[in-house]
């Protein structure tokens, strides 16, 4: 079976097909109306948990994109983008990969809920401002480390580099959280976004159809 990743625009899902882009991989790309599991009701059936990314190959069905970027590199390969075990940054690699979603993802999705998509109503200033600062004190380590290196593991470019670089793009479009963002994490971000497979997930993401909002269109 052709992989299959099920995919919101600019959401997290962008990690795994900006990795399939890297990788040369053939697949299928999805693109839903976000959040799916409102817009999209039957995408229930495929993924009970209704959030983006999903992925599938036929032998697996994964929803977490880093881990998704794990197990293509590991399956997938050999590759570059994976380090290896018995490389001297190997723990560095899957401590960043590790850390990309849970430390670095995880409080811009509060402020991007409760300064920008819920109603006004609902919207809470404090939770917002509390995990913006969250965000900021955890990307410290982040600058620190490419303060004095081009890449966050290995010396060369790798998933980890795909897992923290989307942090920091989702940063990027984010008025609340892109003042967090250093010089050098700009710098970081603009060699990342000037690779050729970046360019074909932004362009391929664009092109591809968003699927209709209908409960009664199969995908």
């Amino acid at each position: 079976m052709k992989p299959t990743l099920y995919h919101c625009r600019n959401a997290r899902s962008f990690r795994p097909l900006w990795a399939l882009e890297e990788m040369g991989i053939d697949y299928d790309l999805v693109v839903l109306p976000f959040p799916p599991r409102v817009h999209y009701k039957p995408y229930m059936e495929i993924n009970p948990l209704g959030t983006i990314p999903f992925f599938t190959d036929g032998k697996t069905k994964m929803t977490e994109s880093t881990g998704i970027c794990h197990y293509l590199a590991e399956t997938q390969g050999p590759t570059d983008l994976a380090v290896r075990p018995d490389e001297a940054d190997y723990c560095e690699y899957l401590n960043w990969m590790y850390f990309s979603d849970a430390t670095l993802t995880f409080p811009q999705t509060l402020v991007l809920r409760y300064e920008m998509l819920e109603h006004k109503s609902r919207r809470q200033p404090q939770v917002a401002d509390d995990y913006r600062m969250w965000f900021s004190g955890r990307l410290r380590i982040v600058d620190q480390k490419l303060e004095h290196n081009m890449h966050m593991a290995a010396g060369r470019f790798t998933m980890a580099d795909i897992a923290i670089g989307y942090g920091l793009l989702l940063a990027s479009v984010l008025p609340p959280l892109e003042p967090c963002l250093s010089d050098t994490c700009k710098e970081y971000l603009g060699r990342l976004k000037a690779r050729p497979a970046f360019k074909r997930a932004q362009e391929r993401q664009k092109q591809a159809l968003v699927v209709e909002v209908s409960d009664n269109n199969p995908i």
